[in-house]
């Protein structure tokens, strides 16, 4: 017997191996800055300094801009800076006059200096450019408008924000801007606050319907001054950024505007207590409940302590869950017997998944609406609940095998999808191959073909290498069969095996060559798809003969054409 207090459990594993084998984050980018190596390290600092006071120059006198913008331009242009340093010839003493003589031999894209500048990344910027001009007063508009937003008091290095959300505003004229600001401000907010509200919300700036904007700020008034929330904001431009930030989220999620002020306004500790990233975690985990967004918007502002409950690393009992939430014991039998690989433990995390995979989404979000979502905070699961020994028992195999963390994150895919801690899942597991992050790529390939949640978790439970192919390989079969042939996915999931063959060599021609025979009344039956695809060629030769005596020959001459001289074998791809 295994002990249930030595027993480690799949997330203490994962997170282990994980900081085991992969001690620095890999998935992190670093800016791949042009290399100095002509500049001895101890004066690169130094020679940088130099660099941007001669590009402040440049702009300021060789190119007439007002100083304080020339700054901005040759402070915030890093990478492009060090791409144009390390093409000048060192000097320690006269570095300087290598960069201006540099500059007056060799023009440089100003437009690539301005976007860094205001915050672009330098890896997007090659598709601003223009074609055939390099000089800002080739195209004045774009950094006249920045200098008239920068004079209200937009940070220079966030106006990349404005420009991303509505590109527009930068073809405005600056007499244009000013008005617009005018105006918002006679909304009853400061100039501060008009900053803030502008970088979470651009099309205020841009070409929206006065009528949309005026619901907008019919909202904002009511949070920010009727119900006082301006109070609670720190007075800078990135505290009314992140707050107006994170009522953007419930228009994202489709709330309507000029109707969740008031809702907004009576549940404000939302805006304050809570990140955005926190409050991006809260809401996508009920919108992977897949019912409306607007509705997760709605619970979460009507029900904000839902915010505080921990949605991540509590384990629950599947059976124990529904029964928690209210399930009947005769409906909680016929899961169990159902829907077997959902059985067992699971993290809290995949409760949403767990739940669309028995097609219970809907129930248990009504739930949530009419005044259950306190079951979500104070369930807590038994200490030998549903602890499964012979799950518990592959798991310590994982652990000592010589690829622990990549099984485990295959596992981990497993139960991301609903299904449990159990002896089935294992099954499943020992017959999938390729990373963890594949398999999601190719279980949303098939989701994205029209096949139903639950329904998927079912074929995988019968045909788990389904997945051991590339998702351009299962979309090309989805097409075939959902468009060019008609099935359902009910069809399909009588025999998910069937995505396992060979599209041209054996689906497409056998299931057309059927389609064909019922055509010319050839074939009385409707045969399954198992029958057409799944038979041997042994079998589906002495089927097809029985059906007509010129059926083999129709078949070798109009529909195996250059594939005539393959032969399957029974076998798949996977």
């Amino acid at each position: 017997m295994l002990s249930r207090s030595k027993t480690p459990t799949l997330e203490s594993l994962y997170v282990t191996l994980k900081n085991k084998f992969f001690s620095t984050n890999t998935n992190q980018k670093l800016p791949n800055f042009p290399k100095l190596s002509k500049i001895p390290a101890k004066y690169r600092s130094k020679a940088i300094l130099q660099a941007q006071e001669v590009l402040t120059d440049y702009f300021h006198n060789s190119r007439s801009l007002p100083f304080c913008f020339a700054e901005y331009i040759g402070k915030n242009s890093r990478f492009s800076l060090l791409a144009l340093v390390s093409k000048v010839p060192f000097s320690r003493n006269r570095f300087p006059n290598s960069i201006h003589r540099f500059l007056r031999y060799h023009p440089i894209n100003e437009f690539e200096f301005f976007f860094e500048s205001i915050g672009i990344n330098h890896v997007e910027i090659s598709s601003m450019l223009h074609m055939y001009k390099c000089f800002l007063c080739e195209d004045s508009k774009v950094f006249d408008a920045a200098c008239a937003l920068a004079c209200f008091g937009f940070p220079w290095n966030k106006l990349c924000i404005l420009y991303k959300g509505k590109v527009s505003i930068f073809s405005k004229q600056p007499y244009e801007l000013e008005e617009r600001l005018s105006h918002i401000e006679l909304y009853g907010f400061g100039n501060t606050a008009v900053i803030g509200i502008c970088l979470a919300f651009p099309h205020v700036l841009g070409d929206k319907s006065e009528d949309e904007i005026d619901m907008l700020f019919d909202d904002l008034k009511r949070v920010f001054l009727d119900f006082d929330l301006a109070s609670s904001v720190e007075g800078n431009v990135d505290a009314w950024f992140e707050i107006c930030r994170k009522i953007a989220m419930f228009y994202e999620l489709g709330c309507e505007k000029g109707k969740i002020g008031e809702l907004m306004g009576r549940n404000k500790s939302i805006f304050v207590d809570y990140s955005e990233e926190v409050l991006a975690e809260k809401i996508d985990f009920f919108c992977r409940l897949d019912v409306r967004k607007e509705e997760v918007g709605l619970l979460v502002l009507s029900k904000p302590e839902i915010l505080s409950f921990d949605l991540e690393v509590r384990v629950i009992s599947t059976v124990g869950f529904l029964k928690h939430f209210g399930m009947g014991v005769n409906k909680r039998k016929l899961i169990a017997q159902t829907y077997q690989y959902v059985m067992g433990r699971n993290r809290i995390a995949n409760v949403p998944h767990v739940l669309r995979s028995l097609d219970l989404s809907e129930w248990f979000f009504d739930r949530l609406k009419n005044d259950g979502h306190g079951l979500l905070g104070n369930y807590v699961i038994g200490s030998v609940e549903d602890f499964d020994e012979d799950y518990a028992g592959h798991l310590q195999k994982i652990q000592a095998s010589r690829t622990p963390f990549h099984t485990l994150h295959k596992l981990d895919f497993l139960h991301g999808i609903g299904f449990g801690e159990n002896k089935l899942t294992m099954k499943v597991l020992s017959l999938l191959h390729g990373p963890g992050d594949e398999l999601q790529e190719r279980f949303d390939c098939l989701l994205r073909g029209g096949i139903n949640f639950s329904t998927l978790c079912k074929m995988l439970t019968v045909s788990p290498k389904i997945l051991n192919q590339k998702a351009e390989f299962l979309e090309q079969k989805l097409k075939f069969l959902f468009l060019d042939m008609g099935l359902s996915q009910e069809e399909l999931c009588a025999f998910p095996s069937c995505l396992c063959y060979d599209l041209e060599k054996r689906i497409r021609p056998r299931c057309q060559f059927h389609k064909w025979l019922r055509e010319q009344n050839w074939c009385p039956y409707e045969y399954s798809l198992a029958s057409i695809v799944g038979t041997s060629d042994k079998m589906f030769m002495a089927r097809i003969s029985d059906i007509h005596p010129d059926a083999p020959k129709k078949w070798f001459d109009s529909f195996l054409k250059e594939n005539e001289s393959i032969s399957c074998q029974g076998t798949s791809e996977c």
